[in-house]
């Protein structure tokens, strides 16, 4: 507060951005770290369940996908390069191996992307997640 009046940028809450993707990563809120960020598998709940931050601000759209795309190809890119050179497997066997790898792999990363991604929005206070959002 100086001369009467309010300064909101002291006042608002620090949102530090590691501990924030941390959270995320783990699809919990990134507030309170306690209550589940996703209902479903990759819906994102409108409040945390336990403290009432409000989510439903968040703008993930194709970013979690792209992410996912562009870990999984740099990943399984070279290691089917690798395994086919080093071993020379049948090509219907290698596609299979690879496949089913690259599918569970996106499968894994998807929802933990997208908590990340909310949580880096909530931590920058992007998409709404500023000093009006609030909890409720």
């Amino acid at each position: 507060m100086r001369d009467g009046t309010v300064d909101f940028e002291t006042e608002e809450e620090e949102r530090p951005l590691g501990p924030a993707l941390w959270r995320g990563w783990n699809r919990v809120c990134p507030r309170c770290g306690s209550g589940p960020m996703l209902r479903g598998y990759l819906t994102v709940r409108d409040n945390c369940p336990v403290c009432g931050e409000s989510l439903h601000h968040q703008r993930a759209d194709d970013g979690p996908a792209y992410l996912t795309i562009l870990i999984v190809g740099h990943l399984m890119a070279p290691v089917i390069l690798w395994a086919f050179v080093e071993f020379r497997p049948d090509p219907a066997i290698l596609a299979t191996i690879f496949g089913i790898g690259t599918v569970a792999l996106s499968l894994f990363l998807l929802p933990r992307l997208k908590g990340a991604m909310v949580a880096l929005q909530w931590a920058k206070r992007m998409h709404g997640f500023g000093s009006g959002s609030g909890r409720g």
